[in-house]
C-alpha cells in the first residue's frame, strides 16, 4: 500500500482539524494506505518535504485535534501558478519519492483551485494513473460554490450570534444614548454578518452583497436611536459603496492572492454616526480572528460534519479515478436537519463566490428573513463534550509545526 498525505491552506477554523482527524480514522479502521502524512504549511511545506506521521495517532489525541482551532498542520497563502512548472514538477517529484499517492488538501475556493491544478497536471502529464487530489473545503464565509454550507462556518456563525446577544446585553445597561457596532469577517459575503441576526437583537445589518448608502445607513440608525435610545449595528468587512470603495477606512491591501485585506468598516460607520450627530456615543467590536479561533463554543453539528466529511474523503479515494473532486455537505430535505456528502468537480468551487441570497436580505438594513433564519439556526445546534486540562483550559493539541 502506498502514503496519503493531508494538509491545510488559507485562513484556519475552529473545525479544520476535525477533517484531518476524520482522515486518520478512518484509515485506521479501514487501512486504504500503510502511513497517513500530515503536510506542514499545505503546498508551501510540501514543497520543502516537511511532514510527519498521523498513521498511530491515539483516540485521545483525535479527540483533542478535533477540539483544537487553527490549522494544527500549519497552513499557507502560497499560489501554485499553472505557468509555473517548475513548482509542479517538483511536488510530483516529492510525491513519487515518498511513495504519496493521495493527497487530500483542506482549504477555501483558492485551495480546490490546487487541487484541480494538481489533478490537471497529472492528467496533461499521463501521471492520473498514479497520483490523485482531494479536496476537503472549510471556511468560516461560507462562500463556497455547490454546497449547502461550508465547515467552519457555523462554529463562526454560533460565536458571532452568541456574542452579539451578549455584547447587546452589556451596551443595554445604561440609560444613556448608545450605538454598538460589531464588525465580522466577510469580504465579498456576509453569511457571517447575517448569521448575527439569529440573537433577535440585531436593529441594523449591513452586508457587502448590496451597495452602501450612506444616507439611508444614517436614517435608519436615527430612527433606532430616537425610538430607544440604543441602536446595534452589525456590518461585514467587505461593504462597498457603489463604486467598489471600500466603506473600511484607508486604502486595503492585498494577500498573495490579489484579495484586499480588509478590516475598519465597523470604524467607518462609527465615525459617520458621530459626525452626523445621532448618538453622542458609538463603540465598535472587531471580531477579527476570534470568529474564526473562539473553539469552545463550536457547533456540534460543525465539528460532527466535518469529521464526517474526513471520512467521506478517505473512503471516495479507494477509487483511484476518483481526482480532482471536493466531497462538500449536502443538506437533505425534511421536517428535521440532516445531510449527507457528496462530491463534484473541485474547478466547480475554485475561484467562485457564493454570496448571501439577496432575496433573504430585508429592505432598509432591517435584518434576514425568516427563510434566511431558518437555514443558519440548525448549523448551530449543540455543543461538543469539551475536555480541559489541569487549569481548567480547554486541552489542544500542540501545532504538528511546533513538533
Amino acid at each position: 500500500m502506498a502514503k496519503c498525505l493531508v494538509a491545510q491552506s488559507g485562513g484556519p477554523t475552529s473545525v479544520i482539524n476535525a477533517t484531518v482527524a476524520g482522515v486518520v480514522k478512518a484509515n485506521q479502521l479501514n487501512p486504504i494506505y500503510d502511513t497517513v502524512l500530515g503536510g506542514l504549511h499545505g503546498i508551501e511545506g510540501i514543497l520543502q518535504e516537511m511532514f510527519v506521521d498521523l498513521t498511530d495517532m491515539s483516540e485521545e489525541e483525535n479527540l483533542i485535534l478535533r477540539q483544537t482551532p487553527s490549522s494544527a498542520l500549519g497552513s499557507c497563502r502560497y499560489k501554485l501558478k499553472r505557468e509555473n512548472t517548475a513548482d509542479f514538477v517538483k511536488l510530483f517529484e516529492i510525491l513519487e519519492k515518498h511513495d504519496i499517492r493521495t493527497v487530500f488538501y483542506t482549504g477555501g475556493n483558492d485551495s480546490m483551485d490546487t487541487v484541480t491544478a494538481l489533478a490537471q497536471y497529472a492528467e496533461a502529464n499521463g501521471l492520473s494513473d498514479k497520483f490523485q487530489f482531494v479536496g476537503c473545503p472549510k471556511t468560516v464565509d461560507n462562500d463556497l460554490m455547490v454546497m449547502d454550507h461550508s465547515p467552519g462556518y457555523a462554529s463562526a456563525a454560533k460565536f458571532i450570534a452568541t456574542t452579539a446577544y451578549q455584547t447587546w446585553l452589556d451596551s443595554t445597561v445604561y440609560t444613556r444614548q448608545d450605538v454598538f457596532i460589531l464588525e465580522t469577517m466577510g469580504r465579498d459575503a456576509g453569511w457571517l454578518a447575517a448569521a448575527a441576526c439569529v440573537s433577535g437583537i440585531v436593529d441594523v445589518l449591513v452586508l457587502p452583497e448590496l451597495d452602501f448608502d450612506k444616507e439611508a445607513f444614517l436614517a435608519q440608525v436615527k430612527k433606532h436611536v430616537d425610538a430607544k435610545n440604543k441602536c446595534y449595528v452589525v456590518v461585514s468587512e467587505g461593504v462597498s459603496y457603489a463604486d467598489g470603495t471600500y466603506l473600511a477606512a484607508g486604502e486595503s491591501k492585498n494577500d498573495t492572492f490579489g484579495h484586499a485585506v480588509l478590516g475598519g468598516a465597523g470604524n467607518a460607520l462609527r465615525e459617520m454616526i458621530l459626525e452626523a450627530g445621532i448618538s453622542e456615543r458609538a463603540k465598535v467590536q472587531d471580531l477579527s480572528n476570534a470568529q474564526r479561533s473562539h473553539a469552545t463554543e463550536q457547533s456540534k453539528v460543525d465539528v460532527e460534519e466535518s469529521f464526517k466529511l474526513g471520512m467521506s474523503a478517505h473512503m471516495r479515494s479507494v477509487d483511484p479515478t476518483f481526482t480532482g473532486k471536493t466531497v462538500f455537505v449536502t443538506r437533505v430535505e425534511g421536517d428535521s436537519y440532516d445531510v449527507k456528502f457528496d462530491a463534484t468537480d473541485s474547478s466547480n468551487i475554485a475561484n467562485h463566490v457564493r454570496h448571501f441570497p439577496l432575496e433573504w436580505i430585508l429592505p432598509d438594513f432591517a435584518g434576514i428573513t425568516q427563510e434566511g433564519l431558518d437555514y443558519v439556526a440548525p448549523l448551530l445546534v449543540g455543543t461538543p463534550v469539551i475536555l480541559f486540562d489541569e487549569k481548567g483550559l480547554p486541552k489542544h493539541v500542540t501545532p504538528y509545526y511546533m513538533r
